[in-house]
């Protein structure tokens, strides 16, 4: 036992060595010549993001006619797509403009709990917006009394603890690693596997673990949203007139293109990473991680804006209204 002592002590001290203090965002690799150009439309894409999230949300709370389950999701969406592009562009911001690569040890921790919890989230809050629209559209008459502002807070929180739990188990496995291979990270924000891959120890359970989340949260969402279109896509064929099958299907339009903008890139990014091999560049993989949390924040409130008439007629009331108000000033 007392010779046990010292090798014991000296595993825990080596154990802490291997703990590196920051880790370094290289950004795009072999792209580094052009990160000042890739910012403008990376900048470009956040700011839009950024001007029309928090006007939808200023506008769902502001009109009456918007507080109706529809938007209460759909303000659970534009308040999600606010955190996942904060959480990861102003930092790609500043290792191109400003060459300022590194991050704390526990701030890359942070960093990749934030990034993992809300992209699992919004998967979350799209599956909630499909469901809602299955339920306004096969059970119109019981839309109001299904879906209450109870009902809707509880789903809500709900789908906000699922990401919650299920992704606080990456920052335990990701800090109980030894790193031995450098603390470079060729990525412009902390993901688990990016960062997992530095380390020389048996990152099995991290890749075992990181697929059955992908599972339970991807794969279960996808399947809920699957059942639900096909049910209201039966709703809609048994209709007996075209315009109202039209009018029906229309509700669902902006929410189908919500879907496109978010598992796009996501399905490319899962599919070549595993069997794209080596005939992908590592700088388009990146590339297309980055487009997966910036293009839905970016085109969400865009999309809902032209494709949803009640947000479009409140949006041009309020600027008639603006408009008329400058005039008599004037």
């Amino acid at each position: 036992m007392i010779n046990d002592h010292p090798r014991l002590m000296m595993l825990m001290l080596n154990q802490t060595d291997l703990t590196p203090a920051s880790f370094i965002l290289n950004g795009i690799p072999g792209l580094e010549d052009m990160h000042m150009w890739i910012s403008f439309p990376f900048c470009s894409m956040y700011a839009v993001a950024m001007v029309g999230n928090c006007g939808l949300l200023y506008l769902i709370h502001l009109e009456d006619s918007l507080h109706r389950p529809m938007y209460y999701f759909l303000a659970m969406l534009s308040l999600t797509d606010l955190f996942i592009c904060s959480s990861t562009i102003p930092k790609a911001l500043s290792i191109f403009w400003f060459h300022f690569k590194e991050i704390s040890f526990d701030g890359c921790l942070v960093q990749m709990f934030f990034v993992h919890t809300f992209t699992g989230m919004e998967s979350g809050v799209l599956m909630l917006m499909a469901l809602d629209r299955y339920v306004a559209i096969c059970y119109p008459l019981h839309y109001s009394t299904i879906l209450t502002n109870p009902v809707i807070a509880k789903v809500g929180l709900a789908t906000f603890l699922r990401g919650v739990f299920l992704i606080i188990p990456f920052t335990f496995l990701t800090k109980r690693l030894p790193y031995c291979r450098g603390n470079i990270i060729p990525h412009t924000y902390c993901d688990h596997m990016s960062v997992a891959k530095l380390s020389c120890g048996n990152i099995k359970v991290n890749v075992i673990y990181g697929l059955m989340v992908a599972l339970l949260i991807g794969g279960f969402d996808i399947l809920c949203i699957t059942i639900s279109y096909t049910m209201i896509l039966r709703a809609v064929v048994s209709l007996s007139s075209a315009d109202a099958q039209q009018k029906a299907f229309s509700t669902c339009t902006a929410h189908i293109c919500a879907i496109v903008f978010s598992y796009s890139p996501a399905f490319f990014s899962f599919f070549s990473h595993r069997f794209g091999g080596h005939t992908i560049p590592p700088s388009c993989h990146i590339i297309v991680a980055n487009i997966y949390l910036l293009l839905p924040p970016t085109m969400n409130p865009v999309v809902y804006g032209v494709k949803t008439k009640q947000i479009r007629d409140c949006v041009i009331r309020i600027l008639s209204g603006s408009k008329n108000l400058k005039s008599h000033s004037i």
